[in-house]
């Protein structure tokens, strides 16, 4: 079933995940094509996979002159697609289930859907990857986003990608390559118009969450610029859940004219209560004192992805639409 599916590995430098990453995705999927889409790695990635194809036709290195994860999966499907039903993202950086590919396509088929996308559970090493990963497996980091809990299966309107009909896919447009963050959801909004989005709970994934406080705020500032750009591409409201961070920036700014008014410091400081109490109240749950400071990893990220959205909404241009494929 798996050789219906095309496998693309979107890669920069993560030479310490892709030997047991690919190693695994081949012992589930001895047939199937596996194409790492590099983006110009400086470790030593590249050596890694085409140390690997000498062995493997099926093993496929491939340059992504554009970097970013969906131009090498464009770039991948528009080579490799044709002969395929299926295909299956597989992020360098995160951990995932045995028989995850085939679990995916045993679910688009019994689910008839055109894309299977999965949930994400967050895990971390270091003290502060197990702050942001407890805000990020709380409502508190994630604002009850389906795909960020292990619930039961559904029909979404988005979710992590994971699978996709390559016709699907295609007759979409692809990703849009003006996007760097955000993308996964804008081309969800186009998918959707080819069929149904189903969420599999059975495939979740372990996602590893970002390093360093400065790490977090550029991707959540990031993500914060891209779900805008997304609404401006659509002309759609934000959810209700998305639109809490944007008050954050708001606060903030009217901290800034508190001396002359006080009282208008009582947003930030009644946020900043709440996110450390839920912190606390997270780190005794899980009995964890790295994740009790999961309240400021949350802090983090939601005064980065206001400001993000903000300023995208404020100043910057909605992306150019991505032109469907010709019927």
């Amino acid at each position: 079933m798996t050789g219906q599916a095309l496998i693309v590995v979107p890669c920069l430098n993560e030479e310490a995940h892709l030997p047991a990453l690919l190693q695994q995705l081949r012992n589930d999927n001895p047939d199937a094509m596996i194409v790492v889409a590099d983006g110009g790695s400086t470790d030593d990635s590249r050596h890694i996979v085409v140390q690997l194809g000498t062995a493997d036709p099926l093993m496929i290195l491939m340059d992504n002159p554009d970097r970013i994860q969906s131009a090498g999966i464009n770039l991948a499907v528009a080579q490799f697609g044709d002969g395929h039903t299926w295909l299956a993202r597989i992020d360098a950086h995160c951990a995932y289930p045995a028989g995850y590919v085939e679990r995916l396509v045993a679910a688009g088929v019994l689910k008839e859907a055109v894309s299977v996308v999965v949930p994400m559970f967050t895990q971390g090493n270091t003290c502060f990857q197990k702050a942001a990963a407890a805000a990020q497996n709380s409502v508190i980091g994630t604002g009850g986003s389906a795909h960020r809990s292990q619930g039961a299966g559904a029909y979404v309107d988005h979710g992590h990608h994971a699978l996709m009909r390559i016709d699907a896919f295609r007759a979409a447009g692809g990703y849009n390559l003006a996007m760097s963050h955000n993308e996964d959801a804008e081309l969800d909004r186009r998918l959707a118009r080819h069929g149904k989005i189903w969420l599999e709970p059975a495939c979740t994934i372990t996602y590893y969450p970002r390093a360093s406080p400065v790490a977090l705020w550029r991707q959540y500032r990031n993500y914060g610029k891209g779900r805008a750009q997304t609404l401006q591409l659509h002309r759609i409201r934000p959810k209700l859940r998305q639109m809490v961070p944007l008050l954050v920036p708001i606060a903030l700014f009217l901290a800034l004219i508190a001396p002359v008014f006080p009282l208008f410091a009582l947003p930030l400081v009644a946020w900043a209560i709440l996110s450390v109490s839920a912190g606390a109240i997270i780190g005794w749950r899980l009995r964890s004192w790295c994740a009790a400071l999961s309240g400021l990893a949350a802090m983090i990220m939601h005064m980065a992805w206001g400001i993000g959205f903000i300023r995208q909404i404020s100043f910057g241009r909605a992306p150019p639409p991505v032109m469907p494929a010709a019927a």
